[in-house]
């Protein structure tokens, strides 16, 4: 009876110390939790924020973020809960010293690796008394374009000054030698020369500002790329007889694509007329056309002096040539192959360049065919693609779709995409 009720005692004693631990370490988490509550935003602003519709973040009084939107994440401004940048860090604290608001643009690296930066326009200001708002707008592709646009302005306004100076100087030189009918004529036809090349840049900046503009999406239609090949060719017959060089048209597609004809043979004009000038003489141009895997591929191959790796990289660039003084003496504006970038870019195609020093060059154009095409359409690609084959031979000798290179290794035959790139 005693050891029971000695028993019971003990289990009651052991019950209440139970509770009162219990009642102790409660007390205890809620101090905790009241000393380290996450601080809140002042009623409203969580929604007004929702509804800027630009990254924000929101810091307290020691730089800690209380919020941030994942379009702060994404810009690299915010990583964990602390602001990464210290010109960002900068901000806040003059805010908080001067009560003012303040505004920058600011160049920020993008992540912790690399060498991307993102160009952003960051306003900070004070909300309550002990927050500090900020919001972040993404400028880096206004800043690229703007940065375009002043070089293509420089570019145009140096590649014009020199055929307009070098007129000037021949009128001045032609007036003094009015009594030399030898030199009159030499003069004229140095003039003659240089407006030539001054039309024939004009036109190139019209064109590639009017590519700039298109809606190929709006604007297109169904075309037959053998037609496209075929009419590129006869704009450029005149060139290459010039310098007696066989134009050889190989292979033929059967499938559509869909764009604007006029722009599609300006480009593959653009490509041929690069590689007619940058050949030596009696050599020949190959054109391969195929359709393959949804894809219609053109391929143009020069037998040049091919591009170093270097100057490949570079091709594409406005005004970029690669022997600026052969360009002048040929009349290259250093447009063509941007035009050529544009175009096909605007077709949902590209255009890709294979080049070896003394292996010559090949570009190749890919574009998508078009969906849907009708059965009907496809005898009337057939027809339009046999013509230009038929007439292969009559542009240069030997089979059709080949070009053969005395002296080098034989290449594909025309037809076949040879993933090569032609002179710029």
């Amino acid at each position: 009876m005693l050891i029971g009720v000695i028993a019971g005692l003990i289990g009651l004693s052991l019950g209440i110390f139970g509770i009162l631990a219990f009642r102790v370490s409660e007390q205890q988490r809620q101090l905790t939790d009241m000393e380290f509550a996450d601080p809140s935003l002042p009623d409203g602003a969580a929604e007004v924020l929702a509804a800027v519709g630009r990254a924000f973040v929101v810091v307290d009084a020691i730089d800690g973020v209380v919020r941030a939107s994942p379009a702060a994440y994404a810009y690299g401004l915010v990583r964990g809960h602390t602001l990464v940048h210290d010109q960002v860090l900068e901000m806040t604290a003059r805010v908080r010293r001067d009560g003012v608001i303040l505004e920058k643009q600011l160049e920020l690296p993008r992540g912790p690796l690399g060498q991307g930066t993102i160009v952003v326009q960051v306003r900070a200001a004070m909300i309550a008394e002990e927050y500090i708002l900020l919001l972040a707008d993404d400028r880096t592709e206004f800043t690229r374009t703007e940065e375009v646009r002043n070089d293509f302005v420089a570019n145009v306004s140096h590649e014009l000054k020199t055929p307009v100076g070098g007129i000037s100087l021949l009128a001045e030189a032609l007036e003094a030698s009015a009594d030399d009918p030898e030199a009159v004529r030499r003069f004229a036809k140095r003039m003659h020369k240089e407006s030539a090349r001054l039309a024939a840049l004009v036109q190139d900046i019209i064109e590639l500002s009017r590519l700039q503009g298109a809606n190929v999406a709006q604007q297109g239609r169904p075309v037959d790329i053998n037609t496209v090949v075929s009419e590129a060719v006869d704009r450029s017959q005149l060139p290459a007889e010039t310098k007696n060089i066989q134009l050889v048209v190989g292979g033929r597609a059967q499938a559509m694509v869909y764009g604007d004809q006029d722009l599609l043979v300006t480009a593959l004009r653009n490509l041929i007329d690069n590689a007619i000038r940058y050949s030596p003489e009696n050599t020949r141009v190959g054109i391969g056309v195929r359709a393959k895997d949804g894809l219609v591929s053109v391929s143009v191959t020069d037998q040049g002096e091919g591009l170093s790796p270097e100057d490949q990289e570079r091709v594409f660039e406005r005004f970029y040539r690669v022997d600026a003084a052969r360009s002048r003496h040929t009349g290259g504006t250093g447009l063509g192959l941007s035009i050529v970038k544009h175009v096909i870019s605007n077709h949902g195609g590209e255009v890709t360049l294979w080049s070896q020093p003394g292996q010559g060059s090949t570009f190749t154009i890919r574009l998508p065919e078009m969906e849907g095409q009708d059965e009907a359409a496809a005898p009337e690609a057939r027809n339009s693609a046999e013509s230009p084959a038929r007439d292969a031979p009559a542009r240069g000798t030997g089979a059709p779709g080949t070009v053969p290179s005395p002296g080098q290794p034989q290449r594909r035959d025309a037809a076949g995409v040879h993933e090569q790139g032609a002179s710029a």
